[in-house]
């Protein structure tokens, strides 16, 4: 315990600089308004904003992209609140109840239960997250070849079978992922593999790139052919941003359930923020005395949600920040930008590096505070943002995202594949394969085959070692036990 307390006074210290303030100020800021823009959301947030964190020290630029992923989260309900339409698919839930109080002349109240619920989710979660964090990180430290390959096919599996739910399509996007990660010199031999013959894929295809493509570049093509669309509302009918002592006390209690819910969905890979909320907007229908409220206006049922979003992002980070998994897509490309910038995520973060990692979980501590100050008084003015045309949001999103993609390695070869990225990512979407199980495949594809051919190595090429090993067999065993899931739960809404 004190040892805890000690290095989280040490992320303090890095956390409390002027700079790193100002960065959580920006980013949350940033994040906000990138989350209650329809169709954007966290992940796209993050990638498009990845160049701004070049030249940033690693510590910086992981409290920047976290504070930009916290701040999407407190935005996104924002679009659902005031015209029923999610800023991301976390917020999907955010409209049962939230656009009903629109309806009734409480905006102003459901924008602010949305920003309170955000705040308390946040802040349980970041408590969980202070406390596990070190005794995963430990644990992890002793893990080798073995027990690394294990964990990484339990993040792949379970990425596709709890998020998605559809084993095919998801097996698709995991085998297209870890397909593109065999591009380029092979670290082990030095054997070129499917470049045919491009040199610019020599060094592999930068994941970077591909995420920018997949998120940034393909929501301006998805949503291209809502370019004229323009959103109005009444902002004179919003009404005072706060809510009464009734409301407080019916939204308290969800809250509290809801937040450890979402937290420990978002620690499990590859389910997010959509099924935490979900998740718990049934489970506060099922306790409440009077369901048949829900849907209609019900201000626990736009709280539940909001707290569980907002504590599931907490939980994405511990996956991220003692195993070097993401626990969501959003993570997923905080883990890249990371790489980049030479910084590892997982268990020798918290040896090596322990200013960066108790560095950025005291700035999501901060930034749940100055959020919470941006949300309430300036929500009036924030909203105003959702009126910005269609046709002047999408060149701007794809200027960064181009500017972006260049600077990442100054070669004019990545803008080929990029927008061929963005093709690929359209064409997922139509075919309803999730995009996460691809950008986590191609993250950790590399780490993965090394990690392999590593266990393969040391057992004289027997697969034995997997089930040999305590805590690979109980990963082995996780795996099977999400397809046996999946399985399952398929049969039982077929029949």
């Amino acid at each position: 315990m004190q040892e805890i307390f000690a290095n989280l006074g040490l992320g303090f210290q890095t956390a409390f600089t002027f700079t790193n303030i100002l960065w959580v100020f920006i980013g949350g800021t940033l994040g906000t308004i990138i989350g209650m823009l329809p169709g954007l959301g966290p992940a796209t947030g993050v990638a498009i904003l990845i160049p701004i964190t070049f030249g940033m020290n690693p510590a910086t630029a992981l409290i920047t992209m976290c504070a930009v992923y916290y701040g999407a989260m407190f935005g996104g309900s924002r679009a659902s609140i005031m015209i029923n339409t999610p800023g991301d698919a976390s917020a999907i839930v955010s409209c049962f109840d939230g656009y009903p109080m629109t309806k009734q002349g409480r905006a102003g109240a459901a924008l602010a239960i949305s920003a309170l619920a955000s705040f308390i989710g946040g802040m349980i979660g970041m408590f969980f997250l202070v406390f596990l964090t070190q005794p995963i990180a430990a644990a992890a430290l002793k893990f080798g070849p073995a027990e690394m390959f294990s964990l990484m096919m339990f993040a792949l599996v379970a990425t596709i079978t709890l998020a998605e739910g559809n084993l095919l399509k998801g097996a698709v996007a995991i085998a297209f992922g870890l397909m593109l990660s065999t591009v380029g010199i092979d670290a082990l031999t030095g054997i070129i593999r499917f470049t045919y013959g491009a040199e610019a894929l020599q060094d592999g295809i930068d994941f970077l790139v591909i995420i920018i493509g997949v998120y940034a570049v393909c929501e301006v093509f998805k949503n291209f052919k809502d370019i004229n669309a323009v959103y109005k509302f009444d902002s004179k009918h919003i009404g005072k941003v706060w809510i009464t002592k009734e409301d407080w006390k019916r939204s308290l209690p969800p809250m509290l359930r809801s937040s450890p819910l979402g937290f420990i969905v978002g620690v499990l890979p590859g389910m997010g923020g959509t099924i935490a909320t979900f998740m718990s907007y049934a489970m506060e229908k099922n306790l409440s005395k009077k369901p048949e409220e829900f849907g209609k206006g019900a201000i626990e049922g736009l709280a539940a949600p909001e707290a569980a979003n907002n504590a599931c992002s907490c939980g994405a980070m511990v996956p991220l920040l003692t195993l070097g998994i993401p626990g969501s897509g959003t993570t997923a490309v905080m883990l890249g930008a990371l790489m980049l910038l030479g910084v590892r995520p997982g268990p020798t973060l918290f040896t090596d590096h322990p200013e960066i990692a108790w560095g950025v979980i005291a700035s999501m501590l901060i930034g749940n505070i100055i959020l919470i100050i941006i949300n309430l008084p300036l929500a009036i003015p924030l909203v105003q943002i959702l009126k910005v045309p269609t046709r002047i949001m999408l060149p701007i999103i794809m200027g960064l995202a181009l500017i972006g993609t260049y600077f990442l390695n100054y070669s004019s070869f990545d803008f080929v594949v990029v927008m061929v990225s963005a093709v690929i990512g359209y064409l997922f979407s139509k075919l309803e394969i999730p995009l996460p199980p691809l950008v986590l495949a191609l993250i950790l594809g590399g780490t993965t085959e090394q990690a392999l051919r590593n266990s393969l190595v040391l057992s004289d090429g027997s697969l034995g070692i997997f089930v040999q090993k305590p805590i690979s067999a109980v990963f082995i065993v996780l795996a099977a036990a999400s397809l046996v899931y999946s399985l399952a739960k398929r049969k039982k809404h077929a029949a």
